[in-house]
């Protein structure tokens, strides 16, 4: 069959462009590539998991946080890895210094830890960190047996978490410039 006119020129186009359709891909190399190191970036940007009922003190510190076994301490229990280790009216009525529960958590996650082969036992100790979110309006009792529970399942460094508020300091130098 023959066509005139429109028609040919239409069946004539089609054969030209009859064809596999053809993907660049390595344009899709580069998007897939930008889209990698964008999700790395803002992936590994430190996260701090708060518990909900946990409001931390505020402080002018500038130090920023390791990874390091977090206890929370709030108004109602101490928790530990998603696990509760005791009450604090418990902890509170009990005589001891040292809160056996979080003790044995302690020594736990301590066993688990890569160390550095060559280490004395003293430098693994001092290697080991703690990290204590209380809840700004607990008592200090109960967050010094946290810290002397903590010193006895042998961890040698002690932070507290707070919120970082601005300092007057840096103000006023920033003013003086």
């Amino acid at each position: 069959m023959r066509f005139m006119g429109r028609a040919a020129r239409m069946q004539r186009h089609h054969k030209r462009h009859k064809g596999d359709a053809v993907i660049n891909l390595v344009s899709m190399i580069d998007m897939l590539t930008i889209l990698l190191f964008f999700l790395l970036v803002y992936s590994t940007e430190e996260v701090d998991v708060l518990a909900k009922d946990v409001q931390l003190p505020e402080s002018i510190a500038d130090e920023e946080t390791r990874d390091a076994v977090t206890v929370i301490v709030s108004e109602e229990e101490i928790i530990i890895n998603g696990k509760s280790v005791g009450k604090i009216g418990e902890i509170m009525a009990s005589g001891s210094v040292i809160i056996p529960a979080l003790q044995a958590e302690l020594e736990a996650e301590a066993k688990g830890m890569l160390v550095p082969a060559g280490l004395s036992e003293e430098e693994r100790i001092a290697s080991r960190e703690v990290t204590i979110m209380a809840d700004k309006e607990i008592p200090y009792q109960l967050l010094k047996k946290v810290m002397a529970t903590s010193t006895a399942a042998e961890y040698g460094q002690l932070s507290l978490a707070v919120l970082q508020k601005a300092s007057d300091v840096a103000l006023v130098r920033v003013a003086k410039n």
